[in-house]
């Protein structure tokens, strides 16, 4: 599948070059209020990678940070900069750099994908040739080229959700925000639309920032991830090192049941965590054999009833932000 080529519009000259721009997103102890309650709590956060994760339960904070750097809302405090522009102070120029896909359709069924879209492109303020022409290159990136010219609102959910898409492109942005972009869309669907996010990140004149609470989808497409709690920064992984590390975890439980069995695996440098039941997971240190752990347990007493080799998944590297960040002010 070949990339579209993302072309910044006339008001997104500055710092267009990516190998010189700042980070993609700095947030600076961002603050924002609704009905009286924090919504986001002096949250900081740098984001740099080209395909970013925006994980978090509901209410973590997630959408009221989307909203905020798409202008919705108003900051209580602090401030957010997208590659180096300010909210603050530069927010027409902010916009201009922003491609937004949200989770909630937004279409005007009565409309062509084409017309549709070309008014997206025109409203974010290309001349209105060029809206044309890019939106013909959008839709046949996302693979509607050949049902452009029907109306959006006979179209399946699969095509509407490329039609958000197409127009959160038009305009050639740096960064895309996409707010459950596989929402509602069959296995098929999903895999293209997965693979169309690995396209635009690669690429490499835009960055991503996928919100979803699929945590499948994270992984497989994202190479950093940021985690949200209570409005702050609870957790945040790069996931391309965590792939290409060598170290080798174990799913174990012993028989019968011993918890005293952690610390003996904490004595030859294991990390462990432990599951209840005699079920731990260890991370084992790189000089280590696993033999020594069944020559430990036999030296216990102890049968391993089950010895799983792994890796840590992002389901892992969630669960533990969420644990950590507990009693956190």
């Amino acid at each position: 599948m070949q990339a579209l080529t993302i072309s910044p519009n006339s008001r997104a000259q500055a710092g267009t070059d990516m190998r010189k721009a700042p980070p993609l997103l700095e947030i600076q102890g961002l603050s924002v209020r609704l009905g009286g309650r924090t919504i986001l709590d002096r949250l900081d956060a740098t984001v740099s990678g080209r395909i970013v994760g925006l994980l978090g339960p509901n209410g973590a904070g997630k959408t009221t940070l989307v909203r905020t750097l798409l202008g919705f809302l108003k900051p209580s405090s602090g401030n957010a900069h997208v590659l180096g522009h300010s909210l603050a102070t530069d927010r027409r120029t902010v916009c201009s750099l922003i491609g937004y896909m949200p989770e909630d359709d937004a279409h005007i069924n009565g409309m062509s994908a084409v017309r549709f879209v070309r008014m997206m492109g025109e409203l974010s303020g290309l001349p209105r040739d060029a809206a044309l022409e890019r939106t013909h290159d959008a839709l046949t990136f996302v693979g509607m080229g050949e049902n452009r010219y029907r109306k959006v609102g006979s179209y399946s959910t699969g095509m509407k959700q490329m039609v958000k898409l197409a127009q959160a492109l038009v305009h050639g942005p740096r960064l895309l925000l996409l707010d459950e972009p596989t929402n509602g869309l069959d296995p098929a669907a999903r895999h293209r639309m997965l693979e169309l996010i690995q396209d635009i990140g690669h690429e490499g004149r835009t960055g991503v920032l996928l919100s979803s609470h699929l945590l499948g989808d994270v992984e497989a497409v994202c190479d950093e991830v940021i985690i949200l709690k209570a409005g702050r920064l609870a957790g945040r992984c790069d996931l391309a090192s965590e792939h290409e590390s060598a170290r080798i975890f174990v799913d174990l439980e012993t028989l019968p049941p011993s918890p005293q069995f952690g610390g003996t695996l904490a004595r030859l440098g294991c990390k462990v965590e432990e599951r209840g039941d005699g079920r731990f997971r260890v991370e084992l240190p790189s000089h280590l054999d696993v033999r020594s752990i069944f020559a430990a347990a036999a030296d216990d007493g102890l049968a391993l009833r089950r010895f799983e080799r792994t890796r840590d998944s992002l389901q892992d590297i969630f669960l533990r932000a969420m644990e950590d960040d507990r009693g956190r002010s």
